[in-house]
């Protein structure tokens, strides 16, 4: 796991640049250090007028056969590769005799010698991993940007006065010479809609993220927008009409036991580290399941690390804690005091870059923190909730819809209002009140929050936009930026998936929505900004195929997801472990905008402020404001995000 950053000025716009690129190089990539503190280099092809950058992070071969920039046997590609390559192994086998003459083992080496032998292309079609890489072909004189399948490693690129500049993270391209940096109200827009900014938008104007599962390519020096090409090797909308289609035939004994070689095959192949390695455990079904088979494998105890906190209804230190007692792992919790967490809010606008207001940003920095102490490779379950039906959202959001079909949009209109008549604090006495005499499979956590959540459901016109609502924090955000919203992969009608099934809808959208732009976002940052790399088995795109040939009925039953998942768990953990209401891992932001946030979180909200500012509505912020302030409506989310975005803008 590394970093890089690097440009390409083919019209030599930025003259001064040219007389000492290794500096600007330098400037770029100490702005991500974090990313790699273990070695530095830099490649300037000044003919060319290219350069290339890295800060390196030592997981596989630590030798200086694993440097770079890495030139390949020819002279022809030099590359920059962030990530890891899991089946490089299998990839050196098939090189044969092109093999024979690398210098060491490392995967990024492996890879430019595919690269050399079947094409670009080709070669990372034959890759089993996550990455971001950028390749230069002197040959061709082409430029090349490549994201894994998922989206788990971040590349931003864009043209600034003439020069186009790339990087891991928006820190490095703001150290160049040649940066502008003018906000996107546009993606302002979707960010109040979303807490995070979509792909391929940045928070920035002409600076794009890479698509996950594409390349992009420049020749022949234009860089001008109409002149990059982008090529899928990997398509998430085909492969899911694909597996809808040809649902996998295998009975449910099976299907568990193709599911478990799977997993524990894929388990295996991620813990090849030539450093020490671990996983977090937060105790639910995805992390057990992942640490079951870890440890399975392993002849020592798995090193496992979870935080707790003291607030009801946020720690589940206590249930990790037994999963790992019963599993045998070499367990390490820690438990987080509030100002603890309250100190990590000033870094997370540095942290992110970009506005970025997932509030769970904050115990998944404190738990990688934690884990950094100990290890330098960190295993997690991200990907299990998307591919296995593991969001509540997506089981009540088909019977939901089922019901509000068959209602006129006035009577559901009016439902709805009736709903928020009630303030989130009243519903979360009612439901307390009701609990006493319900089993606790049926309590929920934050019930107030959830029923206006649902309230605002009511008017839907379809179940895909029933998703989209149920995923929207600002309703109407062109309200607050007088901007339009631009096109996302959720509301493309030229990406919509073609299958009606509303649960198979709401997966596909996650998996090309929340899945990279907020969840692995929020790990890679968060993770990264300690200098620990975090790996996800699920997100293994042989992984993912399964998943998504599996029919529905392996994986919800009895209104609850991830039946596969815990069929399999329930092999290695006993079941009173295991099944408890999903908790989530976030932070109580509601109550601290009331206490120990309120008079910071004031200072950003204000009129003054945000006036001065100029780019959100003071009046509509300030109603959200004053409404969670007296307690009538919990709009921390929404809020969140609001702060999130002036805190960033303090530091950009």
């Amino acid at each position: 796991m590394c970093g890089f950053a690097g440009f390409y000025d083919p019209k030599n716009r930025i003259d001064s640049v040219w007389n000492s690129p290794e500096k600007v190089l330098k400037d770029m990539t100490d702005c991500i250090v974090h990313r790699g503190p273990d070695d530095s280099g830099a490649w300037v092809n000044s003919d060319d007028r290219v350069a290339l950058g890295f800060r390196r992070l030592s997981i596989l071969d630590l030798s200086s056969a694993g440097h770079q920039p890495m030139e390949s046997q020819s002279g022809r590609f030099w590359i920059t590769f962030n990530g890891e390559i899991y089946n490089f192994a299998d990839i050196r086998n098939e090189l044969g005799d092109s093999a024979q003459r690398l210098k060491g083992h490392s995967d990024t080496e492996i890879l430019l010698a595919a690269i050399e032998k079947w094409g670009l292309v080709e070669a990372i079609k034959k890759t089993v991993g996550m990455f971001a890489i950028v390749v230069w072909d002197k040959e061709k004189k082409e430029l090349h940007l490549v994201r894994d399948r998922l989206g788990e490693k971040p590349l931003y690129y864009g043209a600034s006065k003439g020069v186009l500049l790339w990087g891991s993270e928006l820190k490095s391209l703001r150290a160049h010479p040649a940066w502008e940096g003018k906000v996107s109200r546009a993606a302002l827009t979707l960010y109040l809609r979303h807490n995070y900014v979509p792909a391929p938008y940045s928070i920035y104007e002409g600076i794009k993220k890479v698509i996950p599962g594409s390349i992009v390519t420049f020749k022949g020096g234009d860089l001008s927008s109409d002149s990059e090409t982008v090529t899928r090797y990997w398509s998430p909308l085909d492969m899911a009409e694909g597996a809808i289609r040809n649902q996998s035939s295998s009975s449910e004994s099976q299907a568990l036991s193709e599911l478990e070689s799977l997993l524990r095959s894929t388990i295996k192949r991620e813990m090849v580290a030539d450093v020490p390695l671990g996983a977090f455990l937060s105790g639910g079904v995805d992390s057990s399941l992942l640490v079951a088979l870890m440890q399975a494998q392993s002849s020592t105890a798995v090193k496992t690390f979870t935080i707790g906190f003291n607030e009801a209804g946020f720690n589940e230190a206590e249930h990790a804690k037994a999963v790992a007692r019963h599993i045998g792992t070499d367990h390490t919790e820690m438990y987080i005091t509030p100002q603890e967490t309250l100190d990590v809010i000033p870094l997370m606008p540095h942290m992110y870059d970009e506005p970025f207001a997932d509030s769970s940003q904050i115990p998944t920095y404190l738990v990688a923190k934690v884990a950094r102490q100990h290890v330098t490779v960190s295993l997690s379950g991200e990907g299990g909730d998307e591919l296995f039906a593991g969001y509540n959202r997506y089981f009540w959001g088909a019977r939901i819809w089922k019901r509000l079909s068959q209602v006129p949009p006035f009577a559901r209109q009016a439902l709805g209002g009736s709903l928020r008549a009630l303030s989130t604090q009243s519903w979360d006495s009612v439901a307390k009140g009701v609990y006493n005499v319900l089993p606790e499979r049926y309590h929920v956590v934050n019930a107030g929050h959830k029923i206006h959540k649902a309230a605002n459901l009511m008017g839907s016109k379809s179940a895909d936009e029933l998703y989209r609502q149920s995923m929207t924090h600002w309703q109407n955000p062109e309200l607050i930026t007088d901007t339009a919203e631009p096109v996302t992969a959720l509301t493309d009608p030229y990406r919509q998936p073609d299958f009606d099934d509303v649960v198979a809808r709401m997966m596909y959208f996650d998996m090309v929505s929340e899945l990279p732009d907020d969840i692995l976002v929020k790990v890679d940052r968060a993770s990264m900004a300690v200098s620990l790399e975090s790996r996800a088995p699920f997100l293994d795109h042989n992984v993912v195929e399964f998943a998504w040939r599996l029919p529905l009925s392996m994986k919800v039953k009895d209104g609850k997801g991830k039946w596969i998942l815990r069929e399999l768990l329930y092999k290695y953990v006993p079941k009173h472990l295991i099944d408890r209401p999903k908790m989530g891992f976030g932070v109580p932001i509601d109550t601290w905008l009331k206490g120990e946030l309120k008079e910071w979180a004031g200072d950003l909200l204000s009129t003054e402020r945000l006036r001065k500012d100029g780019y959100l509505n003071p009046k509509i912020i300030r109603k959200a404001w004053d409404e969670h302030q007296q307690g009538t409506t919990n709009h921390s989310h929404q809020l969140w995000g609001v702060l999130m975005f002036q805190a960033w803008l303090d530091n950009a």
